[in-house]
């Protein structure tokens, strides 16, 4: 092969001990059919045993010999792997003896540059792709989100969501992965950038229609039971069309959603009317806090289609929080732009998605616990954070 160098001389070692390593190496390279396993098993511990010895070029050398070869012993090629990054780049990137155990454990003692070898090799399973998103280390995740080949399961895209976070250059690969399901994309959401805002508002969330067909009989049955299964009035919540809170709207000093916003935008939004906004929009304290605490802004977009307010509304309200409208120029605020684009883009049904979405998940870091004796709840909440999607979501919004 064109990149394999010559098995280099050395003062320090012996011509019978060159000639000997070469032949080993030579011996367990051979195709499958050239050599009994047996035979190979003996040469590949005896050459195993002569590498402790042998120089780093001496190493380098083997490695490069048994690049792409699957015959070799494995115990020789683990070795092999787990030597200084000169040494494993040869077998590690491309060679196909390893499987997911192997990597794993590579994964565990070796270096941040043997892992960027492994986020890099043409095939990655699960379980070892899991392994490499625990660690906090930006370019492995970068160079794992990057491989086409690599098959990232639930959890390891929970972990990566986690760490983008802290890295939000990792926001825009992750959006990209067709893994990632929509809890996890609502909750990275808050802390995107306005291109991948964008693209989780109109590819993640869904028009509910079927689920509304669905279970469209259910609200009845609910109504009957005047609401008071606190599981089932969430859910059908998350599930219906209408929007707003009609009880809140007879209970409010404010005639609708549309007063409560003018008078915000005239006098300014104190806690008071930002909470009264928030219950006649339907949702709970803590969503309508995130929506108008956003430094971005695309929250009011949502806020504002899901709940039918005329487009006219989404200046007030920007107005309401003492957000610049204009440029000293004159000219639009490119952030206000960018906001009001997002309302034009944004349908109705998904808009309302993404809002109840955000409602059902962020309340779930602050709903009070049913009532239950401590050795039941102590067995409970484990499963309930580690399988529910609003569990999950809250503390990916909120930290844990």
């Amino acid at each position: 092969m064109a990149d394999i160098v010559e098995l280099p001389d050395s003062p320090k070692i012996g011509r019978a001990r060159r000639v000997l390593l070469r032949r080993l190496i030579d011996f367990v390279a051979l195709p499958a059919t050239a050599a009994a396993p047996q035979d190979r098993s003996m040469a590949g511990d005896i050459l195993l045993d002569m590498l402790f010895h042998a120089t780093e070029e001496e190493r380098i050398f083997c490695a490069q010999r048994l690049k792409i070869t699957k015959e070799a012993p494995r115990r020789l090629m683990r070795y092999l792997a787990q030597c200084k990054v000169e040494v494993a780049r040869y077998v590690l990137e491309d060679n196909e003896v390893y499987d997911g155990s192997d990597l794993c454990e590579f994964i565990d003692n070796t270096t941040l540059e043997h892992r960027l070898l492994i986020a890099r090799r043409k095939r990655i399973d699960p379980a070892v792709a899991e392994r490499l998103c625990k660690r906090d280390e930006p370019a492995v995740l970068k160079a794992l989100l990057q491989n086409n080949g690599a098959v990232i399961p639930e959890a390891g895209m929970d972990q990566l969501v986690e760490h983008s976070r802290k890295h939000e250059s990792l926001t825009a690969l992750i959006i990209k992965r067709l893994e990632l399901i929509p809890s996890q994309a609502m909750a990275m959401f808050w802390w995107s950038d306005g291109a991948t805002r964008r693209a989780i508002l109109q590819r993640q969330a869904a028009d509910r229609l079927e689920l509304v067909d669905l279970c469209s009989d259910v609200f009845a049955i609910a109504a009957e039971e005047s609401w008071n299964d606190p599981i089932a009035t969430k859910t059908l919540q998350l599930i219906e069309r209408r929007q707003r809170n009609r009880r809140a709207i007879r209970q409010s000093e404010f005639d609708s959603l549309e007063h409560a916003v003018e008078v915000a935008a005239e006098k300014g939004l104190n806690p008071e009317i930002a909470q009264e906004i928030g219950f006649l929009a339907g949702v709970k304290p803590v969503t309508i806090a995130k929506i108008l605490s956003d430094a971005g802004g695309e929250g009011l977009a949502v806020l504002c289609k899901a709940t039918g307010l005329k487009r006219a509304y989404l200046p007030l309200l920007w107005k309401a929080l003492r957000r610049p409208m204009e440029l000293d120029t004159g000219e639009p605020h490119p952030q206000f732009a960018y906001v009001r684009e997002t309302y034009e883009l944004l349908s109705v049904a998904k808009a309302q998605t993404t809002l109840r979405y955000w409602n059902w998940s962020l309340s779930a870091s602050y709903a009070p616990r049913p009532a239950a004796d401590v050795s039941s709840e102590e067995e409970l909440a484990p499963a309930q954070e580690q399988y529910s999607a609003s569990e999950r979501t809250a503390r990916l919004v909120f930290g844990r």
